[in-house]
């Protein structure tokens, strides 16, 4: 527990509603979406406006205690556990749309929106904002920045970092400052605003992002093409971006992904069937008739058995809630279940797809493998049971044996959920000694105190899922 002169100064900057320290707040807040870890915080702080937040950390910062930001704790690398005790801290208070300006085509929002409420507010103006988490109904902005999150539309729009084009911040020493602006145009010294987003909570607080939109794209069409063979799938991937077509939306899912999330959301996929393609273009009228048709040619080429189009918006948004709730559906199968990424050039997809399987058998393990082809992003998906400790070890290899060929095949360990502790056995394999040391030394010049989500990002000895508690 927190030293009495912290708690009590804590209090006085957000009065005793918003701080809590009972057990049963803070075991609310020990875990996030991530299976197999938890640890207990001290206390869980909810400021108001920035202002109160500035000084949460000079406090913080003055008595060396661990600050972690949190959302609505959909993460999946552990990133908003408390792993070494400290104060979380909640955006409950701070959760408002301060500006929409259709004149720059921006929005600006307070850390503590949902996702999803921002894109509704945004649509009733007729504008656009791509970035589409699968967990977007309840995951924050704030989290999505500290994230960089990305989503089903990330082939032809980007990420989030994409659309981030401002940020007030507060630094470990309390510190505010703002990067960025409602700018087309701003080399001004460092980009401290690209660096900030996917940092993880481990360089500031953000309390306030300026979003870029653009504007609602005139209609869209969704279809899937069935397959019979996983390689001719992946190779139909890599077949579309070769014929110079970005569509919005390019997914895989395999048959094990196909049979649960059929069985969860019952809307007639195709269950008899090796892997399926869920294409989407949006645009004008003509432009998404002659790309769907290009498309099925393609797909036609490359051994797809069947071809169908989406007949209504309603079909078609079907199709795409039902991949949303892939991992939902799985984790129906067994008590845990581990949703991992990696990520491969879009070249390397059917390689990749055959090495998630080929590990799967050697490890006789049960993974279902989804994602966002489009751009290389796979999602396999291990449905276990964390009380069997020695399947839990054939996880953990297998795991790491899937993070090993992506990086062979020229990828990475993590396309969108981060590193946070996960993630931090590995990081060295794709970034070499040097550099974590660079990392490292940015992390230090922030943060010299190592306040800011400690225990997170950077390579530790173990590579276990362990429990943590306190």
């Amino acid at each position: 527990m927190l030293i009495n002169e912290v708690k009590e100064k804590l209090i006085a900057i957000v009065t005793n509603a918003n701080y809590d320290d009972s057990k049963t707040e803070r075991l609310v807040y020990s875990y996030d979406a991530t299976p197999n870890f938890q640890s207990m915080p001290d206390a869980v702080v909810s400021p108001r406006n920035t202002e109160e937040v500035s000084q949460i950390l000079k406090v913080c910062n003055q008595y060396k205690v661990p600050i972690v930001p949190r959302g609505s704790g959909t993460n999946l690398c552990a990133g908003t556990c408390p792993t070494e005790g400290g104060i979380v801290l909640l955006f409950k208070h701070m959760n408002k749309i301060l500006e929409i300006d259709e004149e720059n085509l921006t929005v600006t929002v307070q850390p503590g929106v949902i996702t999803l409420d921002m894109i509704h507010a945004v649509e009733e103006k007729g504008l656009f904002y791509p970035p589409d988490p699968s967990s977007m109904k309840i995951s924050t902005i704030g989290g999505n920045i500290n994230e960089n999150s990305g989503g089903l539309r990330g082939l032809k729009y980007g990420v989030t970092r994409d659309y981030v084009i401002a940020l007030e911040v507060v630094l470990p020493n309390g510190d505010i400052i703002r990067t960025g602006g409602k700018l087309a145009k701003d080399v001004a010294g460092y980009d401290l605003t690209r660096l900030f987003v996917g940092s993880e909570g481990t360089l500031v607080v953000i309390t306030e992002a300026t979003l870029k939109l653009i504007p609602m794209p005139e209609t869209k069409k969704t279809m899937l093409a069935l397959y019979q063979d996983l390689s001719a799938a992946a190779k139909s991937v890599s077949a579309i971006i070769a014929n110079k077509i970005i569509p919005t939306t390019l997914e895989f899912l395999d048959q094990p992904t196909l049979q649960v999330v059929e069985d969860f959301a019952k809307i007639g996929l195709p269950t008899d069937v090796k892997a399926v393609l869920l294409i989407e273009q949006d645009g004008p009228p003509e432009v998404v008739e002659r790309d769907l048709t290009r498309i099925a040619d393609i797909c036609k080429q490359e051994q797809a058995v069947s071809i169908q189009i989406a007949a209504s918006e309603a079909e078609a948004e079907a199709l795409r809630t039902a991949r949303r709730t892939a991992l939902s559906a799985i984790a129906r199968l067994k008590p845990t279940t581990i949703l991992e990424d990696a990520t491969v050039p879009r070249s390397e997809i059917a390689n990749m797809v055959k090495a998630i399987n080929e590990i799967t058998d050697k490890y006789q393990l049960t993974i279902c493998t989804f994602g966002h082809a489009g751009d290389g992003n796979l999602h396999p998906t291990c449905a276990t049971d964390a009380r069997n400790h020695e399947e839990m070890e054939r996880v953990e290899k297998a795991f790491a044996e899937i993070f090993e060929h992506a990086i062979a095949l020229g990828g990475t360990i993590t396309g969108e959920h981060g590193v946070g502790a996960m993630k931090a056995p590995y990081l060295e394999w794709k970034l070499k000694e040097e550099g974590i040391a660079a990392m490292k030394a940015i992390k230090h010049g922030f943060d010299p105190n190592n306040i800011m989500n400690p225990g997170k990002v950077f390579a530790k000895d173990s590579k276990k899922r362990v429990v943590v508690t306190k």
